[in-house]
């Protein structure tokens, strides 16, 4: 087996699991984040726009967003389309996501502090290079 599949899903929970510890001041999970940020980055998106946006499965977002909903991070608006639902943040998440951006920059440049720029954008490109 190729190493570096294990590598990078080790990896991969790593970060996530500390990503999370970082995110508990916020009262957010990184999955969470992962969607506010989308809309962020995106503006307001259907549900399928989202999921496959993240590569996350349909079920998965809806539980999530229905989630943000609860907890006032995100609006549902209805779309053209009586089914469709249209997902936009909040007047609450457009003012705390200064400060989640802040937190979030803080744990990325700690996580790859030791990596040169040149290193960091040779790593994006060996990304790129893989397939998918």
């Amino acid at each position: 087996m190729n190493p570096i599949f294990h590598a990078l899903f080790q990896k991969s929970r790593y970060l996530t699991n500390c990503l999370n510890e970082v995110l508990k001041q916020h009262h957010l999970y990184s999955s969470q984040w992962a969607i506010l940020y989308c809309l962020h980055k995106n503006g307001s998106m259907t549900l399928t726009q989202i999921w496959k946006y993240l590569n996350v499965e349909a079920p998965s977002i809806t539980r999530a967003i229905t989630r943000l909903e609860t907890l006032g991070w995100v609006e549902r608006l209805d779309g053209e389309d009586k089914r469709e639902k249209i997902v936009t943040l909040s007047a609450q998440a457009e003012e705390r996501l200064p400060a989640i951006m802040d937190t979030i920059l803080a744990f990325e440049e700690e996580m790859v502090g030791s990596l040169t720029t040149e290193e960091q954008q040779q790593f994006m490109m060996l990304l790129e290079k893989m397939k998918g």
